[in-house]
């Protein structure tokens, strides 16, 4: 009994392991590195149950090294090594009966396995288990066979432990197996899908939005045609076409920096200086809808990032704020630092979001302004401020405006030491 108990141990041994991989590999994506993975899992395998080897008479020696050299012979074709690794580590104990017995046993296990592999792989999951678990059988009976010519008396223990543990260990192990690739590939089947659908919802988006500028710019590329045009009207025309064309350049534009979010340059952001450049290319904008830019910043901040993609990133939430005032109202740029990060605080008094909206900010191509946005922007918003290595958290209600908190990992409080006001200064641009 102490010899089924050695067994039972050392295939939950075994079972542990493979869970702690399965908890390594549910991390990756990369195909070759979960073969990598599982390669490392059968070798460590195999010498585990080497190391629980049991002597039962004059040099023999038996062990679960057969769950691994199966398993990996049917499903990663390494069965030729390990077999190769079992006859030379029983070569190393000597040439001895028990030596020949190995040889003979282990050189037809791996040629069967070397030649039943890539049959193994063409049939059904449950064909695969029930094929490996047959083939252990077959195999542990030639064993016991070989086992039972050789001992000098019955050893009713070990003939259940090969007849019986070792089927029951290949047959878990492989069941394990099938469900980690059936997961595997559920996950790839759902992350296509996901990436088709975005692609769909992608192409509506932009098509629509570059669209409409184009034919616009059409338009009135045709009416410049017209021989009966005034200098005034012409300029005019003019003027309007390159707004247009801007308008479609955004939205490519904004596609381009969400789809290379990997492209940053490293360089030192001093954050007021960027926010400032920010607030005075929406100046004019703000204005026409009535609506107030007020900052409260507090002493110089400087971080680490890209310095375009940082000002495009705040230019489209200060715009989105705008857009979302149009009866006016007031912007409000503020920040603040702690002894590690820089907080950046954009607040609108607009329309506000509805919980659902607030929950869905920042999916793929999901718009608060219905048809009339991409959804790109915010898009690109939280995309540069992952890579910035940044947080995002918003907060909002209804009719009465939303706030935007940034956190960004601090570089430096200031790089001269000038007097840190109490209180924030407060400038009003209007």
């Amino acid at each position: 009994m102490d010899l089924t108990e050695h067994f039972f141990f050392n295939l939950s041994l075994l079972i542990v392991l493979m869970f702690f991989c399965v908890l390594w590999v549910e991390r990756l994506n990369n195909l070759l590195q979960i073969q990598q993975i599982a390669i490392l899992y059968f070798v460590v395998s195999f010498f585990l149950c080497f190391a629980f080897s049991y002597p039962i008479h004059d040099g023999f020696l038996f062990d679960l090294k057969n769950i691994p050299l199966i398993i990996s012979g049917l499903y990663m074709g390494l069965g030729p090594l390990l077999g190769l690794l079992t006859i030379c580590i029983k070569a190393f104990y000597g040439i001895n009966d028990s030596f020949w017995v190995t040889f003979t046993l282990y050189g037809v296990i791996t040629i069967s396995l070397w030649r039943l592999s890539p049959v193994f792989l063409k049939l059904s999951s449950n064909q695969r288990i029930y094929f490996s678990v047959g083939l252990t059988f077959l195999f542990s009976l030639i064993q016991t066979v070989l086992e039972f010519l050789h001992l000098p008396y019955p050893k009713y223990d070990l003939y259940f432990a090969v007849l019986f543990i070792q089927p029951l260990g290949v047959g878990m192990i492989a069941y394990f197996i099938e469900e980690i690739t059936r997961t595997i590939l559920l996950r790839q089947h759902l992350l296509n899908s996901k990436r088709l659908e975005a692609v769909e919802q992608m192409g509506a988006s932009i098509s629509h939005e570059i669209r409409n500028p184009l034919t616009a710019a059409i338009g009135f590329v045709q009416l410049l045609q017209s021989e009966n045009i005034s200098t005034e009207s012409r300029a005019q025309y003019l003027s309007i076409i390159k707004k247009e064309l801007k308008s479609a350049e955004r939205v490519i534009q904004d596609y381009l920096t969400f789809s290379k979010t990997e492209d940053f340059l490293t360089e030192t952001i001093h954050v007021h200086d960027q926010l400032m450049q920010a607030i005075q290319a929406l100046q004019l904008t703000a204005k026409k809808k009535s609506i107030k830019i007020k900052t409260f910043f507090s002493n110089d901040l400087v971080i680490i990032g890209d310095k375009q993609k940082f000002h495009q990133c705040f230019i489209n939430i200060m715009k989105n704020g705008i857009e979302a005032m149009p009866r006016g109202g007031t912007l409000t740029i503020e920040t603040e630092s702690t002894s590690s990060a820089v907080n950046i605080l954009i607040k609108d008094t607009g329309t506000g979001m509805t919980p659902d909206q607030l929950v869905r900010l920042g999916e793929p191509y999901y718009s608060t302004k219905g048809n009339k946005g991409t959804g790109l922007g915010l898009m690109v918003v939280y995309s540069i401020v992952s890579a910035m290595n940044g947080t995002i958290h918003v907060e909002s209600e209804l009719n009465s405006g939303t706030t935007f908190k940034f956190t960004f990992p601090l570089l430096s409080q200031s790089l001269e030491q000038i007097e840190i006001l109490e209180n924030k200064k407060e400038y009003v641009l209007s």
